[in-house]
C-alpha cells in the first residue's frame, strides 16, 4: 500500500498542468498510475469481478507495451468498490479518487445482453476520451468469440481513453467501392476474411456470398466480412484486436486511407499510431531495455461522505450583499443537497479561522437546522485562506482521517499567503471544492481544486444569474448512488420593476420526484409566490425566513408527474427560483445533465468549447433544447448547444451536446450553466451502435468453415424507438479563467470551424452532390464568406497539396448560417471521370477578413456504369421517356447546380464519406 499512496502524491502535480481533466492518471516511467476502475453500485456484491478486473489489466498490461514497441504498461490501479458491498480487511478508504473522476465503470446494461464494450470520447483527434465503460458479463469472459479476450479490449478502449484515436470499423457502412470493387472497411486491408451473407427463415439460415445491387455496385446491405481465425496480419488493434494475430497499430506504411472510417474522418486520414506518436504521453518516453513489472491494485472502498464548509467571512464580504447570498446558498445545501448519512462541519475565516461546528452526522432535519444556524452571520477582517484549511483539516481529523474528505471552500478576497498551504493541502488526501465569489477572489485560489480534483465555479455579483446557488448546488457527492444525489431541475431569476410578474413552468419527469424543494430569494423584501401542481391544485406553505430573504416549499413524498406552474410578483427588486428534486425510484435511473468545458484556462484567440451530456443511465436523450449562459465579470453570453456533429461537436446523436465560445470580452473569470429541456430517449438505439468500442465480430472462419457468433440482442419492433420525454434540467459548468484578451476593439482573429461531416455521392450521371454542415464566420457562429472546393484522383494530393489541386467553380455557391445544411451539385470539369474512376473532394471556408479553415474531411465517390442487362433492340422512338426541357444555367431552389448532364444511361453510384 505505502508504494500506491506515494504515486498518489505524485499524481497530484498532473492537475497543475492547465488541461481540465478529472482523471488522476498520470504517466510515471513509461508505466500509467492512478487509474480508477470503479464498480457501479447497482452492481451487486460479487468477489469475483474484482479477480476479473485485475486478470483484464494483467493481461492487457504486455499487449500494450509490446503493442506501444516498449513505450508503456500498466503501473498501478485502484479498484473503486461500492459503499453498500461488505467491508474487508484489504479495502481502505480512498484518498482523491471517485466515482466521478473514474477512468473505467463496471456496471449492469441498460438493456439485457447489450454488452457492447465501448469509450466516450467528447473531443476531436488526439485529445483524451471521458471514460471507459464494461459489464460484468463481458469480464467474465462470457463475450469472448465476440471480442477477443478482455486485456486486448481493454488496450483497445485504452487508445481511444489516453490518445484520442478512433475506430477503423464502420457498423453503419461495412464495404466501400474503390476502382469500382468492393473492399470491407477493415485496417489494415491485408486481414483476409470472407465477404458473406446469413439468410434466415423459419428457425433455419443459410450462409451465401454477398450480392452487388445492380445499380449501385455496393454489396446488399446485410453482407458481413467474416475474418479468417489464423492469420498472420499484425495490423490493426484499432479494427479488431480480437484476430489472434493482430499486436499492432495501424502505421503511415500500412494504413488504409481510402476506408470510410471515424480514424480517416477525424483524423485527416493518419493511422492511429501516427497519432499515438504526436501524443504527449510519446513524445516523453523511450522504449525501455527490460520487461516490465506486473500491475499492483488498491482496493478502495466508498464509505461516509464527510464534508467540511469553509466559508469567507472577511470585511469584502459585505459588499454586495455577498454574506446573505452565502447565507442562502448554503441553507440550499444544508437543506438539500448533501445527501442523508453524510458527516458535515463548519469553519469561517477572517483574519483568522472560527469553528462553527464540529462534525455532525445528518440524519434527519434537526441535524440540517442545527448547521443552517452555524452560517456566518457578521463579516469583518482579512482574508486567510490557509487558517481556514488547515482548521477544517482539524475539525475532520477529530473524527476522521482526511483521506476522501471534502473541503467546500468560498471566498471572495485576495490573499496572497495562500500557496503557503498547497503542500499541506497535497498531503492531506482531501478533495477540495472552490467557489470564488465577484471578481477579487485570490488569484492562485482554484489551484487548490486543480491539485486535488475537485470542482470550480465561480459566482459573478449578478443576482439575478443565481450563479452561488448553482455552484452550491452542484456540490453532489462524487460517490453516492444516482438516485441519491439532489438534482436541479430550474434555476432562474429576474430583476423586478413595478409590480411586475415572473411566471414558468417546471417539468416534474417520471425519474424524479422523490424530495422535491421550491426556493424563492429575494433582495428587498418578500414577494406573492403563487405555484400549482400539474392537476391545477394550488401550492401553500411557503416557509419565509426574513433573516436570509428566501422562502422555501418542500413537497412531501413523491412530487406528481407533469407541469408545475408558478407566479412570482415583486417590485423593484431581484428574485430567484431553484427547484430541485431527488430519483423518483432507486431502481429507475434518473435523466441527468452534467456539463463541463475543454480546458480551466483559455488564452486569446484560443476558443473554448462547452459541453453538456445528457443520459438516462448510460442510454443518450437525444433531440433536446440545450442552452448554455457562460458569465463574465459585468457580462453575459448564451449559447444554443448542438448534438449534430459539427463544429465542436465531435459526433451526431450521441447525446452529448457541444459549442464552440469565441465572445470574450475581459480577462478574468468565466461561470458556466446549462439548461436543457425535452428529447428523446435513445436506449433502443444505443444497442445498434456506440461512439468508440470494440468491433462487433458477426463470425469467424475456422478451417474454411464458416461460424457465426450469436446475434446481437434485437430491438422490439413494438417499441418506438423514438420515445419523446419531457423533462427540464439545469447544472453548473464550473468556471474557467480567460487571459490575453486585447482592449475593445477586439479583433477578428476566429476563422471558421473545420467542416467534419462532408458527404459526397453521385447524382443523375456525372453530377456529384455534396452535402455539409455550414461552419461559421467565427467557428461555429455567424456565416462564412466564401468556400473552396478541391477535388483529385489522389488522396494523398488533396490531403497534401490541397491548394494545388483541381478547383471547383464555386460562383453561385452563397453560404448559409452556421450549422444550416449545405447542398451542392458539380460536374467534374478538366478530369477523366470514367467508370471506376475513384474522385476525392474536400472543402474550404473563408471569412471576411480571408481566414481560412482547415480542410474538411475527405469525401470519395467512386464512379459505377450499370451494365447493360441485355443486347435487344431498342423500343420505337415513340415509347421512350422524353429527357425533361431543363435549363443547364438554372437553379434548382435548395441545390447549387453548375451543370446538369442528362443521360440516357441513368448511371448511378453511392458516396462514400472519408476522412
Amino acid at each position: 500500500m505505502g508504494s500506491f499512496k506515494s504515486s498518489v502524491f505524485i499524481l497530484i502535480l498532473h492537475f497543475l498542468k492547465g488541461a481540465l481533466s478529472n482523471s488522476l492518471i498520470e504517466l510515471n516511467n513509461n508505466g500509467y498510475e492512478g487509474i480508477i476502475i470503479a464498480i457501479d453500485p447497482s452492481v451487486p456484491e460479487d468477489e469475483t469481478l474484482i479477480q476479473q478486473i485485475k486478470d483484464m489489466v494483467t493481461q492487457a498490461s504486455p499487449y500494450l507495451f509490446e503493442a506501444t514497441g516498449k513505450r508503456f504498461y500498466f503501473k498501478n490501479v485502484a479498484i473503486l468498490i461500492p459503499e453498500k458491498w461488505n467491508t474487508k480487511p484489504d479495502y481502505v478508504r480512498p484518498k482523491l479518487e471517485t466515482f466521478k473522476n473514474a477512468d473505467v465503470v463496471v456496471a449492469e446494461p441498460d438493456l439485457p445482453g447489450n454488452d457492447d464494450p465501448y469509450t466516450e470520447q467528447m473531443g476531436k483527434c488526439g485529445e483524451k476520451g471521458e471514460r471507459i465503460y464494461f459489464t460484468p458479463d463481458f469480464l467474465a469472459g462470457k463475450k469472448l468469440a465476440q471480442y477477443g479476450p478482455q486485456g486486448r479490449v481493454f488496450v483497445h478502449e485504452w487508445s481511444h481513453l489516453r490518445w484520442g484515436v478512433f475506430d477503423e470499423y464502420n457498423n453503419d457502412q461495412k464495404f466501400y467501392l474503390s476502382n469500382g470493387k468492393n473492399k470491407a472497411v477493415k485496417c489494415s486491408a491485408d486481414i483476409v476474411g470472407k465477404n458473406v451473407v446469413n439468410k434466415c427463415q423459419g428457425g433455419s439460415c443459410v450462409t451465401k456470398p454477398c450480392r452487388s445491387n445492380k445499380l449501385t455496385g455496393l454489396y446488399e446491405k446485410e453482407c458481413e466480412f467474416l475474418p479468417e481465425s489464423q492469420q498472420t496480419e499484425k495490423a490493426s488493434i484499432m479494427f479488431a484486436q480480437s484476430i489472434n494475430s493482430v499486436v499492432e497499430f495501424c502505421t503511415e506504411q500500412n494504413h488504409n486511407k481510402e476506408a470510410p472510417n471515424l480514424q480517416n474522418q477525424r483524423c485527416n486520414l493518419r493511422s492511429t499510431w501516427e497519432v499515438i506518436q504526436d501524443s504527449e504521453d510519446f513524445k516523453k518516453t523511450t522504449p525501455m531495455t527490460t520487461q516490465p513489472p506486473e500491475p499492483t491494485f488498491s482496493l478502495l472502498q466508498i464509505g461516509q461522505r464527510i464534508v467540511c464548509l469553509v466559508l469567507d467571512k472577511s470585511g469584502s464580504m459585505l459588499s454586495g450583499d455577498r454574506l446573505n447570498r452565502l447565507n442562502q446558498a448554503g441553507k440550499l445545501f444544508l437543506l438539500q443537497t448533501v445527501e442523508q448519512g453524510s458527516w458535515v462541519g463548519m469553519v469561517t475565516f477572517d483574519s483568522a479561522a472560527h469553528v462553527q461546528s464540529e462534525l455532525i452526522q445528518i440524519n434527519d432535519g434537526t441535524d440540517r437546522d442545527k448547521l443552517i444556524k452555524s452560517l456566518p452571520t457578521v463579516a469583518a477582517g482579512g482574508t486567510s485562506i490557509c487558517s481556514g484549511l488547515r482548521s477544517a483539516f482539524t475539525v475532520i481529523r477529530k473524527k476522521y482521517s482526511t483521506d476522501g474528505s471534502e473541503i467546500v471552500l468560498l471566498t471572495d478576497g485576495e490573499d496572497t499567503t495562500i500557496s503557503g498551504c498547497f503542500n499541506e493541502v497535497k498531503q492531506s488526501g482531501a478533495i477540495i471544492h472552490t467557489v470564488a465569489l465577484g471578481p477579487s477572489a485570490a488569484e492562485e485560489l482554484e489551484e487548490l481544486s486543480k491539485m486535488t480534483g475537485g470542482l470550480q465555479t465561480y459566482a459573478s455579483d449578478q443576482v439575478q444569474n443565481n450563479g452561488l446557488i448553482d455552484a452550491f448546488g452542484a456540490l453532489t457527492s462524487g460517490n453516492g448512488a444516482p438516485s441519491q444525489r439532489s438534482i436541479q431541475l430550474e434555476s432562474k431569476g429576474s430583476t423586478f420593476k413595478n409590480s411586475q410578474w415572473m411566471n414558468g413552468t417546471v417539468i416534474v419527469d417520471s425519474t424524479v420526484g422523490n424530495d422535491t424543494l421550491f426556493l424563492v430569494t429575494w433582495t428587498t423584501q418578500s414577494p406573492q409566490i403563487l405555484l400549482w401542481d400539474p392537476s391545477g391544485k394550488k401550492q401553500d406553505g411557503f416557509l419565509v425566513d426574513t433573516k436570509t430573504k428566501m422562502s422555501y416549499l418542500q413537497i412531501p413524498g413523491t412530487a406528481k408527474v407533469g407541469v408545475w406552474k408558478y407566479s412570482l410578483q415583486a417590485s423593484s427588486q431581484t428574485l430567484t427560483l431553484t427547484v430541485t428534486s431527488r430519483a423518483s425510484s432507486a431502481t429507475l435511473p434518473p435523466i441527468t445533465v452534467t456539463s463541463k468545458i475543454n480546458k480551466d484556462t483559455g488564452k486569446f484567440p484560443s476558443p473554448m468549447i462547452v459541453y453538456a451530456n445528457i443520459r438516462q443511465g448510460a442510454s443518450p436523450i437525444l433531440k433536446a433544447s440545450v442552452t448554455a449562459l457562460i458569465e463574465s465579470d459585468g457580462n453575459t453570453v448564451t449559447l444554443e448547444l448542438l448534438d449534430n456533429g459539427a463544429g465542436a461537436d465531435a459526433t451526431k446523436h450521441d447525446g452529448i451536446y457541444s459549442r464552440y465560445f469565441t465572445a470574450y470580452d475581459t480577462n478574468g473569470r468565466y461561470s458556466v450553466k446549462v439548461w436543457a429541456l425535452g428529447g428523446i430517449d435513445a436506449a433502443r438505439r444505443s444497442v445498434i451502435a456506440q461512439q468508440s468500442g470494440a468491433l462487433y465480430i458477426p463470425g469467424w472462419i475456422e478451417n474454411g468453415e464458416i461460424k457465426w457468433n450469436p446475434p446481437r440482442p434485437e430491438i422490439n419492433k413494438n417499441d418506438p424507438q423514438d420515445k419523446q420525454v419531457c423533462f427540464s434540467r439545469t447544472t453548473s459548468g464550473g468556471s474557467f479563467v480567460a487571459s490575453d484578451i486585447p482592449k475593445a476593439p477586439i479583433p477578428d482573429l476566429f476563422p471558421p470551424c473545420q467542416i467534419t461531416d462532408l458527404k459526397a455521392k453521385i447524382q443523375g450521371g456525372n453530377l456529384i452532390n455534396l452535402t455539409w454542415t455550414a461552419p461559421g464566420d467565427d467557428y461555429d457562429h455567424g456565416t462564412a464568406y466564401k468556400y473552396i472546393i478541391r477535388i483529385s484522383t489522389s488522396i494523398l494530393d488533396l490531403r497534401d497539396k490541397f491548394n494545388d489541386s483541381l478547383q471547383v467553380n464555386t460562383d453561385d455557391l452563397i453560404p448559409q448560417e452556421a450549422n444550416s445544411e449545405e447542398v451542392f451539385v458539380f460536374e467534374p470539369e478538366n478530369i477523366t471521370f470514367e467508370n471506376g474512376t475513384d474522385l476525392f473532394i474536400a472543402v474550404q471556408a473563408v471569412d471576411k477578413v480571408d481566414l481560412k479553415s482547415e480542410i474538411s474531411n475527405i469525401a470519395q465517390v467512386s464512379l459505377f456504369i450499370p451494365p447493360q442487362p441485355s443486347t435487344e433492340t431498342p423500343p420505337p422512338d415513340d415509347t421512350s421517356v422524353p429527357c425533361p426541357n431543363i435549363n443547364i444555367n438554372s437553379t434548382i431552389p435548395g441545390i447549387h447546380v453548375l451543370k446538369i448532364m442528362w443521360k440516357w444511361l441513368g448511371e448511378l453510384q453511392v458516396s462514400v464519406g472519408l476522412g
